[in-house]
């Protein structure tokens, strides 16, 4: 690997991390959603 190809990746920006954080938020989002609309809001008002 020469010096311009590796100044071209540091340059770079990290897609795969993105995707990957993306993904991660996405599913906790869908998770939070579940549990809202799943869970609490079927069972009601706290008494």
């Amino acid at each position: 690997m020469d010096e311009e190809e590796r100044q071209r990746i540091l340059a770079s920006t990290p897609v795969g991390t993105f995707a990957l954080l993306a993904a991660v938020i996405g599913s906790m989002v869908i998770a939070w959603l579940f549990l809202y609309y799943g869970v609490f809001i079927p069972r009601g008002i706290i008494n």
